[in-house]
């Protein structure tokens, strides 16, 4: 049974199907693996009952024909969706023991269409890091090894580490994620699969913990292009009880992978072209162009000017947008609460052991930027910033169909390295951040393994409300790359 695991969301779909096996038997495989990799520390809550009782449902909605997109398919849930009696945290003390009595869209929107919840997993404390390490619950660790050092544990990136490791190490067949900044698309790369953010408004984000409310979206984690055209297609749609979520149709994501893109351009920015680039993600980023060229696409240079002013900007207006979302954790409705006789000792008490250090660190950040007399001068200013940002995409956007770039400047590198500056972590985000900034969508696709036998991965930006180009040269591209290699935990 353990060959289950190993199965895409479309085998298992067409496994399911043909009644190979059902989903209670898929659903056990997977815990099974759950249970094998608890080291990995990839889930906060682990749900098996839960997953179980929704496995034999759908087996039974099977039989009587009703289907839904991810019938019988068991996830993995970030642990920034609120799920309905289950302990939602966002990988915070200060959320430790919250069951909430409200699902939210997305969930609500997989369930409806048959998914399995294995359980809830692992992120970087309110969805603020690029290395899954700090959250409260600890650390999640990459299932990949470096060759020369296969002692050494890795980042699986952040802050959806959890959902990328899981899927990495076939603890689920796929995985929610939210993207602030990166969040999915650093963790594809650094944990060999595929993740997607799509454009912002495309994914409710109601029932999800906010960490910056302009930029958060929510997307996901699988093996192959295909899996995640068929995921984000059940998680996707218009919610009235969301402002900012879109009111348009749903396409048929996974129609569009036709492996064709003769006659399409590839923008190739070249602002990505960052000093002190390693080689081997140059080398990386150069195959990839190759690829595309002998499938029949033509490649672009363009220019995105404004780029180096995205991350100044980014760390203005995310922890300014922070600071206001979590001045709701004050201990009075839900959490640990201190024990203080007087009203704002408690308040600050709360705070202070509920929140780690990246956290607070955002929180003032966003604070000063928000205070009197600097609004003006940096949150207005990073707002002017974004625009010019987003300007920069729609010119290129005028000469190409999707652009192509690394999705980090590295690949996964030592839990503990980078954490005494965290300026150094926050570059890890540097290619991932102006598409979060312009609200659009992105995907990063495995490609090729380093000099120490670790997942290199490329990015495809596209238009505003086009996924189905981005999968379609991401469809192509994960073709030619044909990657197989698999983490050393499974070998």
């Amino acid at each position: 049974m353990s060959t289950l695991t190993d199965l895409t969301i479309e085998q298992a779909l067409e496994g399911l199907k043909k009644k190979d096996f059902t989903s209670v038997e898929l659903t056990q495989a997977h815990i099974d693996t759950m249970d094998k990799h608890k080291n990995l520390n990839a889930y906060i809550t682990e749900t098996p009952d839960i997953a179980l009782e929704q496995a034999e449902k759908s087996d039974k909605k099977r039989a009587s024909g009703n289907v839904g997109l991810l019938e019988g398919i068991p996830l993995g849930i970030k642990d920034l969706f609120c799920t309905y009696d289950v302990q939602t945290t966002a990988g915070s003390h200060i959320l430790e023991g919250f069951k909430p009595k409200y699902e939210s869209t997305v969930t609500t929107n997989l369930f409806n269409n048959g998914a399995v919840m294995l359980g809830k997993t692992n992120m970087d404390e309110f969805a603020m890091g690029s290395s899954n390490t700090t959250s409260y619950y600890g650390n999640t660790i990459n299932p990949w090894r470096r060759k020369d050092e296969p002692e050494t544990e890795l980042v699986p990136g952040g802050s959806s580490g959890g959902s990328a490791a899981a899927v990495a190490a076939h603890m689920c067949m796929g995985a929610t994620g939210t993207d602030t900044g990166g969040s999915i698309r650093q963790p594809s790369s650094y944990c060999g699969v595929t993740g997607i953010k799509p454009t912002y408004g495309r994914c409710s984000r109601w029932g999800v913990v906010a960490f910056a409310s302009s930029l958060d979206q929510p997307g996901c984690f699988a093996r192959t292009v295909k899996d995640n055209a068929i995921f984000l297609r059940a998680m996707a749609g218009h919610d009235p009880k969301d402002s900012t979520s879109a009111d348009k149709p749903v396409p048929d994501f996974a129609a569009a992978i036709d492996g064709n893109i003769k006659g399409k351009t590839i923008g190739i920015p070249k602002e990505y072209h960052i000093d002190g680039m390693p080689e081997e993600i140059i080398k990386n980023w150069e195959q990839g162009k190759k690829w595309l060229e002998d499938a029949g696409a033509k490649t672009v240079e363009v220019s995105l000017p404004h780029t180096k002013y995205a991350m100044a900007a980014y760390y203005i207006i995310a922890p300014a947008e922070a600071s206001s979302n979590l001045a709701r954790y004050d201990g009075v409705r839900y959490g640990p609460r201190a024990n203080e006789s007087v009203l704002r000792d408690m308040y600050d008490v709360t705070r202070a052991e509920g929140f780690g250090d990246e956290v607070k660190r955002r929180i003032m950040i966003g604070t000063y930027a928000l205070s009197s007399g600097y609004y003006d001068a940096y949150y207005i200013k990073a707002q002017k910033a974004r625009r010019l940002v987003l300007q920069d995409f729609m010119r290129a956007f005028e000469i190409c169909d999707v652009l192509l770039t690394p999705p980090a400047p590295s690949a996964a590198f030592p839990i503990g390295q980078n954490e005494d500056d965290p300026i150094k972590m926050y570059l890890e985000d540097a290619f991932t951040i102006p598409a979060s900034l312009a609200g659009l969508p992105g995907m990063v696709v495995p490609t090729n393994l380093n000099s120490q036998g670790l997942p290199l991965g490329l990015q495809i930006i596209g238009r505003p409300w086009d996924e189905e180009n981005v999968f379609r040269v991401a469809g192509a591209l994960e073709n030619l790359a044909n990657f197989t290699a698999r983490p050393q935990t499974l070998l």
